[in-house]
């Protein structure tokens, strides 16, 4: 009896550790770096509706978004109007730094 207590017991804290790792959300390193927005170059450009690829890349490059605004050299088009309908199209809420 002991041997099926001791089973039961690893089973059960099994489960709840596979519980808790499906529940956890693993975030990933972003590297900051300005020309993965590439795809969004035409959007930011001119009228052009951006891409679903520039849309996946403003999502992975939100966390850098500030540092990109602070930048002298970038904040001309991450601050301008055609930055911000690119956002909004892609859902990604303009950061307030």
């Amino acid at each position: 009896m002991k041997k099926g207590y001791s089973c039961a017991s690893l089973l059960c804290a099994l489960v709840v550790v596979l519980a808790v790792l499906a529940e956890a959300q693993v975030t990933e390193a972003v590297t900051c770096s300005p020309l993965e927005l590439r795809p969004c170059l035409g959007a930011l450009t001119s009228s052009q509706p951006p891409t679903a690829d520039c849309c996946d890349k403003l999502r992975e490059q939100k966390p850098c978004l500030c540092g990109y605004i602070k930048n002298p050299n970038l904040g001309q088009f991450v601050n301008s109007p055609n930055a911000r309908r690119v956002a909004s199209t892609c859902g990604v809420p303009y950061p307030t730094c």
